[in-house]
């Protein structure tokens, strides 16, 4: 009887994953705050890549370390009509869970210290999902921090309704080709302070 190899060989996929993950994080990392903020500017100069509308939930994020933030893009939905959603760590292996935020309620702070709404803050399913992310390219595959969390959480939801993925990143963060995974949820546009990409698929 064969005896098993001990030592599992390593996944090409998740290497080159965690490789570009450090490489574009590093990027991001070395932008000047200066930079970042007009980054934010610039991407609310460009049109919103889907229509928006009264009574729609819109999510977004909770900036942490050098992300963008996504807060003055929320704003402007919820200008809109949209209600706005802020995700909470339902547990590992779970997706998040997409609780009702409201501008003038506090936020407390959760797991790893990011910002999310109350406990008792009703829990919904979006319509509009503002995404984060490491890295992304043109065909909408994204890498995240590892964990999963969006890839679960973004399944759920279209499990649910048609639900509209939208990546949010500095420019810096496009790579050529991300290797993904059959399970890895695709985003269907990623903006950024120079565009509007369209990923959808055919």
């Amino acid at each position: 009887m064969p005896i098993a190899d001990p030592i599992a060989k390593p996944d090409p996929t998740i290497e080159r994953k965690a490789q570009l993950r450090a490489e574009v994080l590093a990027r991001r990392d070395a932008m000047a705050p200066a930079a970042r903020a007009d980054a934010v500017a610039a991407v609310l100069a460009h049109p919103f890549p889907v229509a928006v509308q009264a009574g729609q939930i819109v999510s977004g994020f909770s900036p942490i370390r050098t992300e963008i933030n996504p807060l003055p893009l929320m704003r402007r939905c919820a200008e809109q009509g949209a209600i706005l959603a802020l995700p909470a760590i339902a547990g590992r292996g779970r997706p998040l869970a997409m609780r009702v935020w409201e501008k003038d309620v506090p936020l407390v702070r959760g797991q790893w210290g990011i910002r999310e709404p109350r406990a008792e803050a009703p829990e919904v399913i979006p319509d509009i999902m503002i995404v984060p992310l490491a890295t992304f390219d043109r065909r909408g595959n994204r890498i995240g921090y590892g964990a999963g969390y969006y890839d679960m959480t973004i399944a759920a939801a279209r499990a649910h309704k048609p639900a509209v993925a939208i990546g949010l990143a500095f420019a810096t963060q496009e790579s050529e080709d991300v290797p993904a995974f059959p399970h890895d949820q695709p985003l269907d546009f990623v903006l950024t302070e120079r565009e509007v990409i369209v990923c959808r698929r055919s």
